[in-house]
């Protein structure tokens, strides 16, 4: 094989029996990495953030307004997310991205501005609301207050990078924009959702995400509340839980590609690395105290990790979670369970209470009765039903 000649580095075969290359690396920065260091805003990489409303914010000047992205370890090359303030009675400048996008509005209030193909409509939000841009649709955001206004924009840009691998392909895409029914238009009732059969909203905007009524789900914890959001194409799923006063939920696995912001009440999320198993040890747990305005991934190194939510306040506990749309790996039409009513051992995602570890529900019992809370969590929520056993 040839060596270095000027400078030049080539490739070697590995000596007998040795394997190519070397053992450990470094992974490459992605599409998305580069395209955060090219705005020239500070990114923010953790397991979870304690305040989005104190992160620090940077001139962002393609947008005209300040911001600062975030990477939340699980959810690097699969969602983006970033901070964007807009200045007092200001705007920012026009944009459009071939990428489904939803907002949060942290602070604030103003309008939301729509072009589209076949027209243009205007919004308007406040704090609290959650609305979506329509893919590639010109938009702009206006503050109609004498003070700055955050918003949290959520999207699946690292994904559409990924597979465009041009910034120009997603922000200067000619593909025409429709602005279809639910563009703009608020949370009008719930129906079946057409493949389990759970609630459902197709809406543009929600007015109050923090406040609106959530109908009985019971999956995630007993008398659990849930509903998820057609908001945006099939490849973002978007949805709103809550754990009511004195419960926990069950532990649940979680693919990558998943975040969760707390709306209101508070608790903490336990999570631990699918290898740690259904008892694992303190040592492989990370514990996250919840409270609004924290943001939660998933822990680091990647992989599928345990996650379970505790609530300790007197009032729900209401999450925002987004995550990617997992990639089916199953023909169309076959049959699948429930993940969140079947165990993690038996294809489904959940730890049953009769089958964690007894600790967690003394450690429960004991950390509610502190804080003057009630204990709902009855003896009959540890015993397996007739289908389990």
């Amino acid at each position: 094989m040839p060596h270095e000649i000027d400078g030049q580095v080539h490739w070697h075969e590995p000596a007998g029996l040795e394997p190519a290359g070397v053992r450990r690396y470094r992974v490459p920065a992605s599409p998305m990495d580069r395209f955060m260091a090219e705005e020239g805003l500070e990114t923010h990489r953790a397991v979870s953030i304690a305040d989005l409303r104190t992160i620090p914010v940077q001139p962002w000047r393609r947008l005209g307004g300040r911001g600062a992205f975030i990477s939340l370890f699980g959810s690097e090359g699969a969602l983006g997310q970033s901070l964007l303030e807009i200045p007092a009675s200001g705007a920012t400048r026009a944009e459009r991205h071939l990428c489904d996008e939803i907002v949060l509005v942290l602070t604030g209030c103003g309008s939301t501005e729509l072009v589209g193909q076949d027209g243009r409509l205007v919004f308007e939000w406040q704090e609290g609301a959650l609305f979506a841009i329509p893919r590639n649709a010109t938009h702009r955001f206006i503050n109609a207050t004498d003070k700055p206004a955050l918003l949290l924009c959520l999207n699946t840009l690292p994904a559409v990078l990924d597979l465009l691998g041009e910034v120009d392909a997603v922000f200067a895409n000619p593909w025409p924009a429709l602005l279809d029914e639910e563009a703009g238009q608020a949370f009008d009732g719930i129906e079946p959702d057409p493949v389990q059969g759970l609630a459902l909203c197709r809406t543009g905007v929600l007015p109050d995400v923090i406040n609106c009524d959530l109908p009985l789900d019971n999956r995630a914890s007993p008398a659990h509340r849930a509903l998820a959001l057609g908001m945006t194409g099939p490849g973002m799923q978007v949805s709103l839980g809550e754990h009511r006063p004195g419960r926990y939920g069950r532990a649940r696995l979680v693919e990558p590609g998943q975040i969760v912001v707390c709306l209101r009440g508070g608790g903490e999320s336990v999570m631990w690395p699918e290898a740690a198993g259904a008892v694992p040890s303190d040592a492989a747990k990370i514990r996250v105290p919840q409270r609004a305005g924290v943001v939660t991934g998933l822990g680091e190194g990647g992989g599928r990790w345990f996650v379970q939510e505790f609530t300790y306040s007197p009032g729900p506990m209401r999450h925002l979670l987004v995550r990617r749309t997992p990639v089916a790996h199953a023909a169309a039409g076959s049959e699948r369970r429930d993940a969140l009513t079947s165990a993690w051992d038996e294809g489904g995602a959940i730890i049953p209470y009769w089958r964690e570890d007894p600790a967690i529900r003394a450690g429960f019992a004991e950390a509610v009765a502190a804080r003057g809370v009630a204990n709902r969590m009855r003896e009959g929520d540890y015993q397996p039903s007739a289908e389990d056993e």
